[in-house]
């Protein structure tokens, strides 16, 4: 189900090694971890992305590189459960801000920035059982990181102004969140909670998609490829992959709009899945 992976010396010569190059001259700047957040939609790429990128900068520039996803900061599917009954049914459904455990992934990425570093343990996320992992799937961390890729598709952004809060954006928001709750609580966590730790992000790299309408194909493509190497897990229909995105729909949108001039790297991608152009701001 792999797409080819195309023109792969073009590809490192344009894209990963300039980006790798700038890590590195981040690092470079205080010799102090660095941690890059890696953004864009779903099925954008960004955990290929990230791979690709710790290899060439473990094996091109002995950067010790650490890689993990916001995903894996999810609340348990009782914390969920909870905030479902007390704020908004919506928030029982993983990926909007406010699903995460924010005081976690706040400590994790404060340790890891540590001078005085300690073990840290990284906790691992089951999409297909909808919880998080026992302990023992954790990844423990024992070295202190040169570098940290924090990737996931909200990563840096930024919250809406309150008017552009207002009107429902889609079916899902028509029905479902009426009252506006869901979208002003995630709105609010956004301005709070997850603003600390953005702030900790030094670099800021943005996938760029043509439009939303490609981030649900290549999540469908996504869902796909789960359905085959998942077997026996829980995946999602069609129908319901196109009505997971509704809830993604708000804030990506926004993203496109703001953090083409705001990310520090901003990266094109085309209509046929494939790295376009590149900007650094």
């Amino acid at each position: 189900m792999s797409e080819p992976f195309r023109d792969k010396q073009g590809q490192l010569m344009k894209f990963y090694l300039p980006i790798s190059k700038m890590i590195n001259d981040e690092y470079s700047k205080n010799k102090k971890t660095t941690v890059i957040g890696l953004t864009g939609g779903q099925g954008t790429g960004k955990s290929t992305i990230s791979n690709i990128l710790k290899i060439i900068l473990q094996n091109g520039f002995n950067l010790h590189t650490v890689i993990f996803s916001i995903d894996d900061f999810y609340k348990t599917l009782k914390e969920r459960r909870l905030m479902s009954k007390k704020i908004s049914s919506l928030f029982f459904i993983r990926g909007v801000p406010g699903t995460h455990d924010t005081k976690m992934l706040f400590k994790c990425i404060k340790n890891l920035k540590n001078i005085k570093f300690k073990k840290t343990m990284i906790p691992k996320f089951d999409k297909s059982v909808d919880d998080r992992c026992l302990k023992n799937k954790w990844i423990n961390v024992k070295k202190k990181p040169n570098i940290v890729i924090f990737e996931g598709w909200c990563v840096g952004a930024n919250p809406q102004k309150k008017k552009d809060l207002i009107n429902p954006i889609n079916k899902l928001e028509e029905k479902k969140d009426a009252n506006k709750v869901w979208r002003k609580k995630v709105n609010e966590e956004l301005h709070k909670n997850y603003k600390k730790i953005f702030n900790l992000i030094d670099k800021l790299i943005f996938l760029r998609v043509p439009s939303f309408k490609y981030v649900f194909k290549w999540r469908l493509l996504q869902e796909k490829k789960l359905r085959i190497t998942s077997k026996g897990k829980k995946t999602m229909t069609d129908i319901q992959v196109k009505n997971f995105i509704m809830l993604y729909e708000r804030l990506t949108r926004h993203m496109l709009k703001d953090l083409r001039f705001k990310a520090d790297t901003v990266i094109n991608i085309d209509r046929e899945h494939r790295l376009k152009s590149i900007k650094f701001n």
